[in-house]
């Protein structure tokens, strides 16, 4: 496989992560502090948006070592590992990432459930089912690879005894 490609998704791995920094840099703490002034006026619900936000900002730290385990992938490509049990480690690492997430927001899906009857928002708790599914859609994924790239490494193994 050319670099180019491998390069390109590599920028493209940094760019997922940004907007993910940028959410917990800026856009969450705003909001902590606008449920904060709300708890403050004698709103009951703020531990409801605080439990989400402690979910979003936990979620973040298995995201963004998934994102690296899939740079170190990319980089094992490049190095021409590809087929090695580094890539299925970080594979296997991948998969484990995703299903944490999926757990976490599982976990906050009752406060979702709570902030969407208080406001009477049904999507709400559609975009909280999304961000379980979607991981879990990538940990299968991963699993898929892993096994897929295990056995072509036992079969590569099992070749290279014949020979």
């Amino acid at each position: 496989m050319k670099r180019s490609s491998t390069l390109f998704l590599k920028v493209a791995v940094i760019f997922i992560g940004i907007p993910v920094l940028a959410l917990c840099i800026f856009l969450l703490p705003q909001i902590a502090n606008e449920a904060n002034e709300a708890a403050e006026r004698g709103w009951d619900l703020a531990y409801v948006v605080y439990g989400i936000l402690v979910v979003m900002y936990v979620s973040a730290i298995p995201f963004y070592f998934a994102l690296y385990q899939a740079f170190k992938l990319l980089s094992y490509i490049d190095k021409n590992h590809a087929f090695s049990e580094l890539s299925v480690r970080a594979l296997k690492k991948i998969k484990i990432c995703a299903i944490t997430i999926s757990g976490l927001y599982v976990v906050g899906l009752p406060f979702v459930y709570i902030l969407a009857e208080v406001d009477d928002a049904p999507g709400l708790i559609l975009v909280g089912m999304v961000m379980i599914f979607a991981p879990t859609v990538i940990a299968v994924f991963a699993a898929v690879l892993q096994r897929l790239l295990q056995e072509a490494i036992d079969i590569k193994s099992e070749n290279d005894l014949i020979i």
